[in-house]
């Protein structure tokens, strides 16, 4: 697909049609741009796999919902354990 460079103030730009960003999941927010040889490369912004993890913890435990499911279920031989 052929597009024109623009100038958009100082700086120059493409337009990039809705459904390729849809495709690749830009449509909105920020994404990662960078150079690659002589590429560049455009793309969202990883979320690390645990984020909101901590957040989300905190939440239940303030809603006092951090309790054992099983509590009734040890391993064998807990009992013989010397801490």
């Amino acid at each position: 697909m052929k597009t024109t460079i623009r100038k958009i103030g100082n700086s120059r730009g493409v337009l990039i049609p809705r459904p390729v960003l849809t495709e690749v999941g830009l449509e909105t927010g920020e994404a990662e741009l960078s150079v690659v040889g002589n590429t560049i490369v455009l793309r969202p912004i990883r979320k690390h796999a645990r984020a909101g993890w901590a957040e989300a913890s905190q939440a239940i435990a303030e809603a006092g919902q951090d309790r054992l499911d099983w509590p009734e279920f040890a391993n064998a031989g807990d009992a013989d354990l010397k801490w």
